[in-house]
């Protein structure tokens, strides 16, 4: 399964890389820390001998008035700084804190300042005594080993663990990725482990039931609408066709009853075109729809010749630019809902001037000269991830308009000032 919003990072993989970085650092820790404790054991061994030899030596002085001979013979006395071995001499004047001291031909010193005398040292050159220097490559190697085989098994471990781990978050994303809304799971948190794995597996359990509910729901009412809504608007238009055709020689009928008849018949064939964008925008079947090369300017005519009872009695002049005569790669069925409701729109709420349709720069635009749309309609409808206006009439028609571009991946601009300018840019795919 991969990630669309970036680089795909197994999870198993990662659980690896920080179990071996993590004991990677505490084996280097661990060995950092025994190298040191060895170094130390070992002067602290020296520096007890040293010690107990000064003890020694001082004992005999302070009961014959006379220096004994020290009793190792890798450790002497001197009487002044100045008459220290020369290899170490300049280091003990610089730092006549320190206690140990490197030599030259591999030396080793430590040196002990008497408290109780001045200008006496007990020197023990103990290079023959050292344990740890001598090794110290060969343990460096030996902990160098240690720490790779420890990181081997260690690597080990965090790849069976980690597939242990991922393996039921990647049987539940292998569940859940790309499922069809038509079949989504009705049980499936069973089968997986009673942690946090299986709290997720409930809770997306959970939530897929409730969209199943949601959609089901939806396909109900859009199923009820249609078949509840075809049926009185088809009655309402024949209705009027029957009377448009019985009385329309007759003198007896006034105008005001052709009036109403007519305002009739624009409201069933504006009902009749809302039922069917909503069921369009409803069906799931029409997002796999594939699309094709369709010619555009036949489109706009038919639109127009559909729509032209909604601009009988007014002074409005349309005008198709002859750049509409072009193909776009489209679904024509959801390029003609767009057609018919923009056009309609545009017809209806324009009174006088003039509707001019024209296709540059790879949009859409439709521009009328009529009142233009109020702000917070026009706003609803242009911001991204905003739902439509429920307004009735304009902001009602864009909501659809806007809900149908979505559905398309078509970007909606809409400006308003004096006069309505709406812009449909289709995309690089959707261009002939």
């Amino acid at each position: 399964m991969k990630n669309n919003t970036g680089s795909f990072h197994s999870l198993s993989r990662r659980i690896v890389a920080q179990f071996c970085i993590f004991t990677l650092a505490l084996s280097a820790t661990y060995g950092a820390f025994c190298f040191l404790l060895l170094y130390n054991l070992e002067d602290g061994f020296i520096e007890r001998e040293v010690l107990r030899e000064a003890n020694y030596l001082s004992a005999g002085f302070r009961q014959t008035k006379q220096w004994p001979t020290a009793r190792n013979s890798y450790m002497k006395l001197y009487f002044s700084k100045h008459n220290l071995p020369e290899d170490v001499r300049l280091q003990f004047i610089e730092e006549p804190q320190q206690k140990e001291f490197y030599g030259t031909h591999g030396r080793h010193y430590h040196i002990y300042a008497l408290p109780e005398q001045k200008d006496v040292y007990l020197v023990a050159q103990v290079s023959q005594m050292l344990l740890v220097r001598p090794i110290r490559d060969d343990v460096l190697k030996f902990i160098l080993l240690s720490g790779v085989i420890l990181v081997c098994i260690a690597f080990l471990i965090a790849w069976m663990l980690g597939r242990k781990t991922a393996r039921p978050l990647q049987q539940l994303a292998d569940l859940v990725d790309g499922v069809d809304p038509e079949n989504i799971p009705a049980s499936f948190a069973y089968q997986f482990p009673n942690n946090e794995i299986g709290i997720l597996a409930r809770t997306l359990e959970l939530t897929m039931q409730r969209i199943n509910q949601a959609l089901e729901r939806e396909k109900c009412f859009t199923r009820d609408v249609s078949h509840e809504l075809r049926t009185p608007v088809a009655i309402i238009k024949n209705a009027v066709e029957v009377y448009q055709e019985l009385y329309q020689e007759k003198s007896a009928v006034k105008d005001d009853g052709k009036k109403i008849v007519s305002r009739i018949a624009d409201a069933s064939m504006q009902m009749e075109q809302t039922v069917t964008t909503l069921l369009i925008l409803a069906r799931e079947e029409q997002t796999s729809r594939k699309k094709e090369k369709v010619k555009l300017l036949p489109m706009i005519e038919q639109s127009i010749i559909d729509h032209s009872h909604l601009l009988d009695g007014k002074s409005v002049e349309v005008f198709v630019d002859d750049n509409c005569n072009t193909s776009v790669f489209a679904q024509p069925g959801m390029l003609k809902v767009l057609l018919d409701n923009l056009l309609s729109n545009a017809f209806q709420y324009t009174d006088l001037g003039k509707v001019t349709i024209c296709f540059i720069n790879e949009q859409l635009t439709i521009t009328d000269t009529g009142p233009g749309i109020e702000q917070d309609i026009s706003k609803n409808v242009t911001e991204p991830n905003v739902k439509g206006s429920q307004s009735t009439g304009y902001g009602f028609g864009l909501s659809i308009v806007k809900r149908l571009c979505e559905h398309q991946a078509w970007l909606l601009t809409v400006v308003s000032d004096r006069g309505t300018k709406i812009s449909v840019s289709f995309t690089d795919e959707t261009l002939a």
